[in-house]
This record gives C-alpha cells, sequence and structure tokens, in this order.
C-alpha cells in the first residue's frame, strides 16, 4: 500500500460531521449574504435621511428669512429693482441696451412646444399649460 493512502484514514462519523459541516456552512452563507445585503441597505437608507434632514434643516431656515420684514425688503429691492419712497433708483445700462444685474429674469422661448399649433383647442391649451409650467430662467449675474 503507497504511503499517501495509509495517511488518509476518514472514519463514517468523520465523514458525516465533514457533510453536516459543509451544509451548515452552505445554509449560513446564503444568510449571511442575506444579512449583508440588508446592512448595506441600512446604511444607504441612513445616508439617505441625513442627507433629507440636511435639505429640510436648510429650507426651513430659508423658510425662517422669509419671515424676516427686511429680508424681504432686501429680496424685493435685488430681484424687482424696487426702491422705497423718496429714493432714487438707477438702472445700469450695457453697451448693448439691456440692464446689467437686477436677478432672475424669464427668457421668453423662441421655439413654442409641441401641442401649442394644433387644430384642436384641447391639445392647444394642454400645450399652453405644460409651457406655462416650465418657463425657461436665464440667471443675470451682475
Amino acid at each position: 500500500m503507497p504511503a499517501w493512502r495509509r495517511g488518509l484514514h476518514f472514519t463514517k462519523r468523520a465523514m458525516v460531521l465533514a457533510l453536516v459541516v459543509v451544509v451548515l456552512a452552505i445554509s449560513f452563507g446564503g444568510s449571511l449574504r442575506i444579512y449583508l445585503s440588508q446592512q448595506h441597505d441600512l446604511a444607504v437608507a441612513e445616508q439617505q435621511i441625513r442627507d433629507r434632514s440636511a435639505q429640510i434643516a436648510d429650507l426651513e431656515a430659508e423658510l425662517a428669512r422669509w419671515d424676516d420684514p427686511e429680508y424681504v425688503k432686501a429680496q424685493a429691492r435685488d430681484r424687482l429693482g424696487w426702491v422705497m419712497p423718496g429714493e432714487t433708483g438707477y438702472r445700469v445700462v450695457g453697451a448693448d441696451g439691456k440692464p446689467l444685474g437686477g436677478g432672475v429674469v424669464i427668457e421668453s422661448e423662441r421655439q413654442l412646444p409641441a401641442g401649442e399649433h394644433d387644430p384642436v383647442w384641447w391639445n392647444r391649451l394642454w400645450g399652453s399649460v405644460r409651457a406655462a409650467d416650465a418657463p425657461v430662467r436665464k440667471v443675470v449675474i451682475p
């Protein structure tokens, strides 16, 4: 009998024990994979909660600023170009004849959206609603 065969004596108990260990490893492997997947999903959900909480805090701070009358006045002056009674308002005009500064300006679209020229009135109405719902905004930087 060769020497390598003499060292490999497995009893039936050892083979059954090895089989049980393999079956347990396979069954726990699937559970472990599911557990790790759930832990990853939980971490992603917690990160999304933190992001949304920070976004909510920013929006609440913005909303609180609008409760201040001085902030509202400053926004009206900046965005709408308003002046207080007794003040003189000035507007700087560029070389092209357009005013410089002034905040957000809504640009009219050159091309009308689909549905604006339909012969049926309800399609024209719906196209007009879609066009009014999505204006193109142009930010003017002073």
